[in-house]
Order: C-alpha cells, then sequence, then structure tokens
C-alpha cells in the first residue's frame, strides 16, 4: 500500500503524490512547482503520472515534470494531453510504478467527454467527477453520461477513499443542504466542515458512504432531493430530470 500526500495548488485544487519507499507517483499535476518541491524534500523520484482530464489546472505541469523525470504518463485516450504514453478508455488495469499498486481505470464522462477515475487499494483518484459534497459541472458531456459516472463511483465499496482534486466541500455542503434541509447526516457533516476550515484543515478525502449519505447529486430518487428538484424545474421524478434541475441550480448558487 502507498501513503498519499495532499499537495495544495492554485486556489483551491490539491495534487495527490503517492509514495512507495523512495518512488512516486502523482495524480493530476496541475503545476508543476509545488510537486517537485515535495519530491526533493522528501528524497523522492517520480515514476508515474496520472491524469484524469485535459483541463490545465489538472495537467499543465506535465511537460515540467518530465524534464526532471522520465515519468510515464497514463492519461485520457480521448482528449488532448501533450505527454501521454500510456493512453487509456476505461476498462483497463493499471500498475503504474512509484506506487506498487494496480488502479482499475474508470470511464467517467461527464465533466469532460474523455474523464478517467483511477480506483485502487481502496483510494478513488476520481478528478472533477465527484466532488465531496458535490459533482463536477458539465462542460461537455450531458446530465445523463454524469449521472451514469456517479452512479458506477457509488457502486464502489461503502469505505472507499474518495480523492476529489478541489476544496469545495464547504461550498456544496451549503448548497446540498438547500436541497435537503431535513437530512441529519448532511447537518452534522456541514457542522463538521465548517469546524474544519475554521482550523484550515482540508475536508478531502471523503468517503463512498459518506457521500451517498450526504451528496444531492448521489440522491436523486429521495424524496425531499425530488421535490426540491421539482421546485427547480424537474418536469417528473426521473433520476435524470433530477440531476439536471440540481445541476443547473448549482451552477448559479
Amino acid at each position: 500500500m502507498f501513503d498519499v500526500i495532499r499537495i495544495p495548488a492554485f486556489k483551491d485544487n490539491y495534487i495527490w503524490l503517492l509514495r512507495k519507499g523512495a518512488a512516486a507517483a502523482v495524480v493530476d499535476p496541475g503545476d508543476a512547482r509545488p510537486v517537485l518541491e515535495v519530491l526533493e524534500r522528501e528524497g523522492l523520484t517520480l515514476a508515474s503520472i496520472l491524469i484524469t482530464h485535459h483541463h490545465a489546472d489538472h495537467q499543465g505541469g506535465v511537460a515540467a515534470l518530465l524534464a526532471h523525470y522520465r515519468a510515464e504518463v497514463f492519461g485520457p485516450a480521448a482528449e488532448p494531453i501533450n505527454g501521454v504514453s500510456r493512453p487509456l478508455r476505461g476498462g483497463e488495469t493499471i500498475h503504474p510504478a512509484g506506487c506498487d499498486s494496480g488502479f482499475t481505470v474508470i470511464a467517467v464522462p461527464g465533466h469532460t467527454l474523455g474523464h478517467l477515475a483511477y480506483y485502487g487499494s481502496g483510494c478513488l483518484f476520481c478528478g472533477d467527477t465527484l466532488f465531496a459534497g458535490g459533482c463536477g459541472r458539465l462542460f461537455e458531456g450531458t446530465p445523463a453520461q454524469m449521472l451514469a459516472s456517479l452512479a458506477c463511483l457509488a457502486a464502489l465499496p461503502d469505505e472507499t477513499a474518495v480523492y476529489c482534486a478541489h476544496e469545495y466541500t464547504q461550498a456544496n455542503l451549503r448548497f446540498a443542504l438547500a436541497v435537503e434541509p431535513g437530512n441529519r447526516d448532511l447537518q452534522c457533516r456541514l457542522a463538521e466542515v465548517i469546524e474544519a476550515r475554521a482550523r484550515g484543515l482540508a475536508t478531502v478525502p471523503s468517503t463512498i458512504a459518506c457521500e451517498k449519505a450526504s451528496n444531492p447529486f448521489l440522491r436523486c430518487t429521495q424524496p425531499e432531493v425530488v421535490e426540491s428538484a421539482r421546485h427547480r424545474g424537474a418536469g417528473t421524478a426521473d433520476k435524470v430530470a433530477v440531476f439536471t434541475a440540481l445541476r443547473e441550480w448549482k451552477n448559479s448558487f
């Protein structure tokens, strides 16, 4: 099993560094500088890079990292990402050097069409698909695609640690509470997150169990969620209609 090091980047991104011995893999290095600093400080050699999607804040640091290390780069075959040496489409099992673990590659279109997630050793690295308390915007995919992608991730074991790529939790849960104000699990979670953020602590990783209990985008069949979606334009209780109304509401919340 690898150790996971959280590397803050930009305003609210997280880059994840996986360490096994003196070697490392890194997930979604949008900025090379903080990654290089951690590698030097910890005496690590970068062996692999895993990319979830093509947005610059997730892969903008790849070229600079490859200037320092001969790392293998895993990423979506369907997206324009320079430096990818192992193009993937979902369904593969990979064994990136630097973390001594196998990962199942999961296609999760929605935020972008070629978006991938990586699941292994009880950890899910899901980029901008599933957030703590929320989900990514639909820049390229359809609501039906994103809903199906979220369902794939929600089907993973409850104890799975969810390593998303942004510290959006507090804002996401404030929205979630507007959707489902009667959810006691959600009320407690938001209180804990507010306290953690006030102390400067990160709120990621989450777990699949926690998300299923409090994330409205995974709760599109719950009566209170359905009713809130109806008030926001969902014409039916169909899951896609509910999800679409929630996502549009969140876009302007």
